[in-house]
């Protein structure tokens, strides 16, 4: 994929912010000194870099009482780049998978970068059993079913909540599955940690390792784990940890908040100051604790301390 490169002015959102912070491109010569946006700006702000109209405006799920972050996607093509070259980095080509997806708290909802997502990934892969599940599980059954039988390499990804009540009424040995979750439990379900999510989930579908997928709204890049809650991020995507009391203290690695820069936010901002909690590794890998207190309930693996 090729290098991305920002040239942020002064008069776009990260560009006061930095003003404010009274931080130069001169001054800052190590990634630690690098100015992080809140990621509670894209609820407030227009959050791009240079003017144009966008091609799609994404929107982050929550809770009724909450206000949704918007991303004002310049290129639709930089981000299906991004989240192809991320998936086949990790599990190889989406065309060799059917892809199941179980997103019911996104599918109800419009402008979601997720169900965007996978419904290229559906488009790319091409296979006749691909689909989205809403309401109908007993024929997400039978497909699994089908697939399995010709030992058809799957995806299914779904959101943690969908999963969970999936694995409930249902016990299916996956072979030929792989089941990843996303998106936490956004308030349908009493707080899980990841190790009990994935307990659960392996015992129902006979598996080894259950993935996970961290994303969000605000990025235009993905980080994957293929078990025990550890993520990887592609080339152009890295993690920081933060001071919770002193944002401006930033490590490369060891636990707090987390930060990210993902250089795919080429037109919006390339460096993120979530509202998730966890631990950095000396590899570059990561994992989610939690959230901070007060942050909204919102889809990006949401799981509990």
């Amino acid at each position: 994929m090729e290098l991305f490169s920002f040239q942020y002015s002064n008069n776009s959102v990260y560009g006061g912010f930095v003003d404010a912070l009274a931080r130069t491109t001169q001054s800052v010569k190590a990634i630690e000194t690098i100015p992080f946006l809140p990621i509670s700006f894209f609820k407030t702000h227009a959050v791009k870099t240079t003017v144009f109209e966008p091609e799609q405006v994404f929107e982050s799920s929550g809770t009724t009482q909450t206000v949704q972050s918007k991303h004002l996607v310049k290129s639709l093509q930089l981000y299906e780049d991004s989240f192809f070259h991320g998936f086949t980095l990790q599990y190889g080509a989406v065309k060799d998978y059917c892809i199941l997806g179980l997103l019911p708290s996104y599918l109800e909802r419009k402008h979601s970068s997720l169900v965007y997502m996978v419904q290229r990934m559906m488009d790319e892969s091409a296979h006749p059993l691909n689909g989205f599940f809403l309401a109908d599980v007993d024929e997400l059954v039978k497909r699994l079913q089908q697939l399995e039988q010709q030992q058809q390499k799957t995806l299914l990804i779904g959101v943690t909540f969908g999963l969970l009540d999936f694995a409930e009424k249902y016990h299916l040995p996956l072979q030929h599955t792989l089941v990843m979750e996303t998106g936490g439990m956004k308030g349908r379900r009493e707080e899980m940690t990841r190790e009990e999510v994935h307990q659960q989930l392996k015992k129902s579908f006979s598996v080894a390792k259950i993935h996970s997928e961290y994303g969000m709204t605000e990025l235009l890049s993905q980080a994957y784990s293929k078990g025990d809650g550890i993520f990887y991020c592609p080339p152009w995507m890295k993690v920081l940890v933060r001071e919770e009391d002193d944002p401006m203290q930033i490590r490369t690695t060891g636990k707090g908040a987390l930060n990210i820069i993902d250089l795919a936010n080429v037109y919006s901002c390339g460096f993120i100051a979530t509202d998730d909690i966890g631990e950095v590794f000396e590899d570059g890998s990561f994992r989610v604790m939690g959230r901070m207190d007060n942050s909204d309930i919102r889809g990006c693996s949401l799981l509990a301390l």
